[in-house]
């Protein structure tokens, strides 16, 4: 039988951590729950983790901004699994979210994605269940997912990694994610086109959710545009065409860049204070 790990990374999120590591303990099946949970912490850590059922193991990987791709590397290079999980910390794994990604995964060398259903503020109180937050999350309308099953998609583009499950060894062949991407956006679509170079697909698996807990955000991400504008470029150079089109098409209409892209983004500006609080989400809008 494959061995789980869980990886995770936390900035700042300590109560939505505490909830994903709820979720994942939560699985009355123990022949269900990961074989560990691997927290790779870029900012302070946070006060002691609760018990669990599975070892629980801190990453210290202190850091000035969001080097995403290089913190994942960092979870999977402290992980003993067979089978790696990815969750965003923002997420609280149903009870069968985990075994069935994992069991996705042993059976496909595949990127294996799973549902999202996103909670808008104030759904997850102390003592949540299951059910309440299955009725107040909302599935994203722009993938698809199956009933059951796994459904291979022809566009690495819709790879997410908010929960994904992946071979330990497939991992490892991919090299992992570009630690060449610097912050937020666009490295996890890297990883899915590299994958689909080499005859790794994306697949959909119709498992339970994970739930994404609401957080402030900006739309578009103005706080991230240094390094999405970064990123963006990185990612042109290797695979031949833009990522992130909607945000940099939101750029060009605010006047940070250049509307037209060819051979390269114009920078103009940056965004400002008043902008980027401007940008920000209201609470009602779960994505």
């Amino acid at each position: 039988m494959s061995t789980i790990s869980v990886v995770t990374l936390n900035k700042g999120r300590d109560a939505h951590l505490a909830r994903l590591i709820e979720g994942l303990a939560r699985n009355p099946d123990a022949a269900r729950c990961p074989a560990e949970c691997v927290v790779v912490e870029m900012g302070p850590a946070p006060e002691p983790l609760p018990e669990t059922p599975f070892p629980l193991r801190r990453v210290a990987f202190p850091s000035a901004g969001l080097p995403l791709a290089a913190a994942r590397n960092a979870g999977r290079a402290a992980a003993s699994g067979d089978i790696l999980v990815f969750l965003d910390v923002d997420c609280i794994p149903s009870m069968g979210l985990v075994p069935a990604l994992a069991a996705a995964a042993a059976a496909h060398d595949a990127l294996v994605c799973g549902p999202i259903r996103y909670l808008p503020a104030g759904a997850v109180r102390d003592g949540w269940q299951e059910a309440d937050l299955l009725r107040a999350g909302l599935l994203h309308p722009a993938r698809d997912f199956p009933d059951s099953g796994v459904r291979k998609t022809e566009n690495p583009g819709l790879f997410w990694s908010l929960a994904f499950a992946v071979r330990a060894t497939t991992y490892d062949r991919l090299g992992g994610f570009d630690e060449g991407y610097d912050g937020y956006g666009a490295e996890d679509t890297d990883l899915a086109f590299r994958a689909a170079e080499i005859g790794v697909p994306v697949l959909l698996a119709g498992a339970p959710p994970a739930f994404h807990q609401h957080h402030l955000s900006c739309d578009p991400p103005l706080q991230h545009f240094a390094d999405i504008v970064r990123n963006a470029r990185r990612f042109r150079a290797r695979h031949g065409l833009w990522p992130m089109e909607g945000w940099l098409d939101a750029f060009a209409r605010l006047g940070l860049i250049g509307a037209d892209r060819e051979p390269d983004i114009t920078l103009l500006r940056g965004p400002s204070p008043e902008e980027i609080a401007a940008a920000r989400v209201p609470a009602e809008r779960p994505f």
